[in-house]
């Protein structure tokens, strides 16, 4: 049984651990929080045994196999190193780390002491996504990508009045990009590899954070466009286009819907069963890993999609 600790009390650190409790050899058996109080509210609330505030103590008392980083993207990097040097395997929430190279850097820390550093990116690991892999070599060779992901976020209400949430803080790593972009461009990677460039634009709001954005992903052989948003909304389907057929997407975060339409007029729709809390497949992927799985491939996408995060930084105007 893998023995779990999370860090963070948030919403998303409450839905990793509905995932936990539907996956099977893993457990949460301790929460993490500078607030004490806050930190045993929230071990009752997930039904964890116990709660801790001294962080270090924790890593180092020998009681956990991994941690759940959970925390403000801008805090992952040195809590994940602290874990690692503890030789404890790091299951970060995502994005990994605000740079490619911190990941890296994780990385080869990990290596080195025996540990996995894992980004939890729930789409890739969705059986959605792999139907979605399944149909390309019926659409033919592929020319162009269309994904993108926008939500409202009513955390937006409070930048309008004035304050600075967490997830529209720079200082925090926070935005669109970090918060919505990065499935986009999750799913392309995953799908099509690492680009050979990226370029791309972003809004900037009243924190310094982006709000919405929009890249593309230039590959030898065809073009992916990926678009995000946290000051609007979309339900536009996303798509691939091949010479041979489309292939269209329901939500590029938990695909449900996947249909293939030939060139022909042929139109084939698949609907997946798949779990309504999707976090459950990247647990159990963590679990994997844990038990000895090869990590490799999971840390090289998350490398590049970090990569062209900063590339779609750079060039924004």
């Amino acid at each position: 049984m893998i023995r779990l600790a999370t860090i963070g009390t948030s919403a998303i650190t409450e839905r990793f651990a509905d995932a936990v409790a539907h996956s099977d050899g893993i457990r949460i058996d301790v929460t993490y929080s500078r607030d004490a109080e806050r930190g045993r509210a929230f071990a009752e609330r997930i039904g964890a045994p116990r709660a801790s505030d001294d962080l270090d103590a924790l890593l180092h008392s020998g009681e956990i196999d991994a941690v759940y980083v959970g925390s403000p993207n801008g805090a992952h990097a040195a809590q994940a190193q602290a874990a690692v040097d503890a030789g404890v395997h790091v299951f970060l929430e995502k994005p990994a780390t605000p740079t490619a190279a911190e990941f890296e850097a994780l990385v080869a820390s990990a290596r080195a002491r025996g540990v996995v550093v894992f980004e939890g990116m729930r789409n890739v690991f969705d059986p959605g996504m792999v139907k979605v892999a399944e149909l390309l070599p019926a659409a033919g060779r592929v020319r162009l990508v269309s994904f993108g992901q926008s939500q409202y976020s009513a955390r937006y209400d409070l930048v309008l009045r004035g304050e600075t949430p967490n997830i529209f803080d720079p200082a925090l790593a926070g935005g669109a990009l970090f918060d919505l972009g990065v499935y986009p461009l999750s799913a392309a990677i995953h799908l099509f590899g690492a680009p050979a460039s990226v370029s791309g634009s972003t809004v900037t709001i009243a924190t310094g954070a982006d709000g919405a954005g929009a890249a593309v992903l230039t590959y030898p052989d065809l073009v992916a466009q990926v678009s995000f948003s946290k000051i609007g909304f979309s339900h536009r389907p996303n798509e691939i286009q091949g010479e041979l057929g489309t292939i269209e997407i329901d939500e590029i975060t938990a695909p449900r819907v996947v249909t293939l339409t030939l060139r022909g007029g042929e139109r084939t729709e698949h609907r997946i069963d798949g779990a309504d809390n999707n976090m459950v497949y990247e647990a159990r992927r963590f679990a994997e890993l844990v038990r000895g799985a090869d990590p490799t491939s999971d840390q090289d996408r998350t490398i590049a999609v970090l990569r062209a995060v900063e590339a779609i930084r750079g060039t924004a105007r």
